[in-house]
């Protein structure tokens, strides 16, 4: 597991929204219009040439090996959050550069080959067209998405409680990268913290801390093609839209 360009999952947590889903597998390996995320995943990850791909896994973690690699575990899974998952592969991520996904999206390779090719330490992919997709999700789109600003291709503010669409220019999708030096620095200011205020801590909480404490954070911004799965209802609403947009969906993601 040496390959620069590589890929590391965190698939720790149970995702508790989806219910029966979940009650056997981790959520990566719910199925997505017959196919586990964990796969849609792993063909964006090979469309864009990138082969290596591992897992920070917690909740069966048995299940997940059988699926993929998985050197690393948060045998605290329960009563963490992901950046603790992250910091679970400590070593591993300062010993190259490498992109990171949340396990419960789905999205195509153009994002991938975005994201691998950005040349920031730290750099994440946001949705401009995020607007149709929370619409479609959710009653209230506001209540759920965090506002989200850039300027000169840095992120300036991600993660807060939006009161209008105008804070928001864009949704973080759950894909980062990391450099070796980049991961460094992450780890550096994680030692400052109380170790209970980082097993709190969620991505986009470390992010903003990050930008405050005057961290470059690299913004690569994409138009869609992509979906995250929190919830059964979340399902419903993708196989739906699958059905309508079969011959796109086919073309674009597999």
């Amino acid at each position: 597991m040496t390959d620069s360009r590589r890929v590391l999952i965190l698939a720790a947590g149970r995702g508790r929204r989806m219910r029966e889903a979940t009650a056997d597998r981790p959520k990566c390996l719910v199925e997505l219009a017959g196919r586990p995320l964990l796969e849609w995943q792993r063909a964006a990850f090979r469309q864009a040439g990138i082969e290596t791909v591992a897992a920070v896994g917690g909740y069966r973690a048995d299940r997940l090996a059988q699926e993929i690699e998985v050197p690393f575990v948060n045998q605290a899974w329960e009563t963490t959050n992901m950046v603790r998952s992250l910091t679970c592969a400590a070593a591993w991520l300062e010993s190259g550069d490498t992109l990171v996904s949340y396990s419960d999206i789905a999205f195509n390779a153009s994002a991938v080959e975005r994201l691998a090719a950005a040349t920031g330490d730290i750099a994440i992919t946001y949705d401009r067209q995020w607007a149709p997709l929370w619409a479609g999700r959710f009653e209230a789109p506001l209540d759920d998405a965090e506002t989200f600003r850039i300027d000169g291709g840095l992120v300036t503010e991600i993660g807060g409680r939006p009161q209008s669409p105008e804070e928001i220019q864009g949704q973080f999708m759950g894909l980062l990268r990391f450099s070796a030096d980049g991961w460094r620095r992450i780890g550096r200011f994680l030692d400052g913290l109380e170790p209970a205020a980082v097993d709190r801590l969620d991505m986009t909480g470390l992010l903003a801390r990050l930008i405050a404490a005057g961290e470059s954070v690299e913004g690569v911004a994409v138009d869609g093609g992509w979906v995250e799965v929190d919830s059964e209802s979340d399902l419903a609403y993708y196989e739906s839209m699958i059905r309508a947009q079969a011959p796109r969906w086919t073309h674009d993601w597999r």
